[in-house]
């Protein structure tokens, strides 16, 4: 195994290195891109590509094995001889390619380490801030980068949000924060200590649920991989109080000293804490005299005047509010960054109210957490869900929100398992299925059965539960084509409602 301690640099001799690439997908073309562009020998090794991506492949001068079976890749790799593997997220523990660099003591790396390596390519390096959470990270990591661009700093969110870190280190103005979305793909495969080990200025796990069980293999190897993001966390590492796993995450980690643990939660706040006194959020981590006194940082009302008053809204905003508090900016600047903030597309956007039924496109809701929360602000709904369910047993979610449905319509290819649940926890609720399998008939039906049922007052809400591939190419695409079938069955707003739907970077 090659000694790769000194590879801490943009300038570091990476044309020596023999380096694969697993993967072409997003990261994947993105890691090559910047190899070839450091002059290492690029060896990238896919099922398939697209073929743009192939010919930019191409262009740049990484070599390519397509296809194959998993022996041809593992001699593909084999014959290039790597010093080590660029892993892109979501490649299978016991994938031919990763046993075999096991087997042969070769070093992986994930994309987000190889552009914590080359993070000096601009000169000083950004500050990263690092969030993960079963839920909300998108959200969370749009909101604080928004703030800190508010606040007059260089900032993009970056990682699992859909944009490459190693785009954004290589952009030519540099950032002056990074702030970085990572999924439990991306921090399994991180390491904690070493060259490669990132150091985030402040960090936070926002919650935490069964999801990828299948892919980890254990709710404890799921939680293993999130307390990751809490690793040599320099000024705060922020948890939730309201997710004790959280806080145990922070106590357990190896941080920088002088690190501050900062609680975040709908409660009332501790010292070092950010959550709500009576209904004003308040910060009581960064005050001067925080033993004493809060900081006032933004009311409830306001916050549900912007549509931004559901629980789980109030808790991301206390989190961003953390890390950016973190970072030094202002309570100015805190409150015009919120007072700015729009929610991305298919996050609990209202699609059309029509006839008194409100259309909500939550197709970002890729697991049970986030359906829950979607759930929770509404009643009685009609809920369409279903999709892929990823080893995740959603009977608990069915159990809790059994009493606000009116009905529920099920979709994807998941539905027998979705059934059975009903019919355990909630046999009283009417139960549809969408059996076509063909991706543009899918919601036009389910939009046909839900406005079959849906009468004045109801919310008809797409909060999946689940990932989108078995259907659709992303959640953005099945979002798209849910509020599209919406407008076609229901018309325009009759009750001044909004209607916006955007294509978004996604990934489930």
């Amino acid at each position: 195994m090659r000694d790769l301690t000194s590879f801490t640099s943009w300038n570091g001799a990476w044309s020596e290195l023999s380096i694969a690439v697993l993967g072409l997908g997003a990261t994947g073309f993105s890691a090559a891109d910047t190899l070839t562009e450091l002059k290492a020998d690029v060896l990238v090794i896919a099922d398939a590509a697209s073929d743009n991506r192939i010919e930019m492949a191409e262009v740049i001068g990484a070599a390519l094995a397509l296809g194959g079976t998993a022996e041809d890749q593992v001699a593909a790799l084999t014959a290039h001889a790597p010093d080590v593997v660029i892993v892109s997220p979501g490649y299978p523990l016991d994938h031919p390619l990763l046993l075999w660099c096991r087997e042969n003591d070769i070093a992986m790396w994930t994309e987000i380490e190889l552009a914590w390596r080359l993070r000096d390519k601009t000169g000083t390096p950004a500050e990263w801030i690092a969030i993960t959470g079963t839920n909300g990270k998108t959200t969370t990591a749009q909101l604080t980068a928004h703030i800190l661009t508010t606040a007059g700093f260089r900032a993009g969110a970056v990682g699992n949000i859909g944009v490459p870190v190693l785009d954004a280190i290589r952009y030519p103005d540099g950032f002056d924060f990074l702030v970085v979305e990572l999924s439990s793909f991306q921090l399994h495969g991180m390491p904690r200590m070493g060259g490669g080990a990132i150091s985030p200025l402040a960090s936070v796990c926002l919650n935490l649920a069964d999801d990828h069980l299948d892919w980890h293999g254990s709710r404890e190897a799921y939680a293993e991989a999130k307390a990751t993001v809490y690793a040599n966390t320099k000024v705060a590492a922020v948890y939730n109080r309201a997710v004790p796993a959280t806080q145990t995450m922070v106590e357990n980690a190896d941080v920088v000293e002088g690190c501050r643990a900062i609680g975040f939660g709908l409660d009332t706040p501790g010292r070092s804490d950010f959550g709500i006194v009576s209904d004003i959020l308040a910060d009581r981590a960064f005050g001067d005299d925080r033993h004493n006194t809060a900081l006032e940082l933004f009311t409830l009302h306001e916050l549900q005047q912007r549509n931004f008053g559901a629980p789980h809204m109030v808790a991301n905003i206390l989190a961003a509010s953390a890390l950016v508090r973190a970072a030094g900016v202002s309570i100015e600047a805190l409150r015009a960054g919120v007072a700015s903030f729009e929610l991305d597309a298919h996050r609990n956007q209202i699609v059309v109210v029509s006839g008194g039924v409100t259309w909500v496109n939550d197709s970002k809701a890729t697991n049970s957490h986030a359906a829950s929360a979607s759930l929770s602000a509404a009643d009685p709904v009609v809920w369409i869900l279903g999709g892929l369910l990823k080893g995740v047993d959603v009977a608990p979610l069915i159990a809790k929100h059994a009493n606000r449905l009116k009905a529920a319509i099920v979709i994807g290819s998941d539905r027998l398992a979705i059934r059975a649940a009903f019919e355990r926890h909630a046999p009283e609720i009417p139960l549809f299925e969408v059996e076509s399998t063909d991706t543009e008939h899918v919601m036009p039906r389910a939009v046909e059965m839900a406005h079959g049922i849906a009468t004045e007052g109801d919310t008809v809400l797409l909060a999946p539960a689940a990932a989108s591939m078995d259907q659709f190419r992303s959640y953005s695409d099945r979002g798209e084509k849910f509020a599209a079938a919406v407008l076609e069955r229901v018309g325009g707003n009759d009750d001044g409602a909004s209607s916006t739907t955007a294509t978004v970077p996604a990934a489930d």
